[in-house]
C-alpha cells in the first residue's frame, strides 16, 4: 500500500527554520547575522526557494532590532538571563520577539505557535512550554 504525501511544512515555517539557521551559526561563531546571511545566501543554489525573501526579511529584522529584541526577552525571562538559554531557544525567541513586535500581517497567536513548534522538534523537552510562557508574557505586555 502506498503513502500518502508526506506533509508540507508550511514556507513561513521552512523560513523560520532558515532563519534560524542563520542565527544560531551568527550566535555560535559570534558574527554578524547578517554576514552568516551573506555566506549562507552564496551557499543556497537556483532556483531560490519562494520563502527564502521571508528567510531573509527575519534575519535582517532580528539584526537591526537585536538590542530592543534582548532586552525585550530579558525583562520578561523570568529567572532566566539571555545567556542561559539554550542557543536554539534564544534564537526561536528572537525571531518570534521580532515577529510580535514588527511583523503585523503575522497574527500573535502564531509567532507564537511557529516558535514553539520549532522549538518542540529542535530544542530540549522544557524548550516549547518555556517559549510558550514567555512569548505569552511579550505578547500580552509588550505588544499592547
Amino acid at each position: 500500500m502506498a503513502e500518502g504525501p508526506k506533509q508540507q511544512m508550511p514556507a513561513r515555517r521552512k523560513a523560520r527554520k532558515r532563519a534560524l539557521d542563520v542565527l544560531f551559526e551568527a550566535d555560535l561563531r559570534d558574527r554578524p547575522p547578517v554576514e552568516v546571511l551573506a555566506g549562507y545566501l552564496e551557499r543556497i543554489e537556483q532556483p531560490r526557494p519562494d520563502h527564502l525573501g521571508y528567510a531573509v526579511g527575519l534575519v535582517e529584522g532580528v539584526a537591526a532590532h537585536l538590542d530592543r529584541i534582548d532586552e525585550t526577552i530579558a525583562s520578561y525571562a523570568e529567572g532566566w538571563t539571555l545567556d542561559r538559554m539554550p542557543v536554539v531557544d534564544r534564537n526561536l525567541a528572537r525571531i518570534a520577539v521580532y515577529e510580535l513586535l514588527y511583523v503585523d500581517e503575522i497574527d500573535d497567536a502564531v509567532a507564537i505557535s511557529e516558535a514553539v513548534e520549532l522549538a518542540r522538534q529542535m530544542s530540549t523537552d522544557d524548550s516549547p512550554r518555556f517559549l510558550n510562557g514567555i512569548l505569552g508574557r511579550i505578547a500580552e505586555y509588550a505588544t499592547r
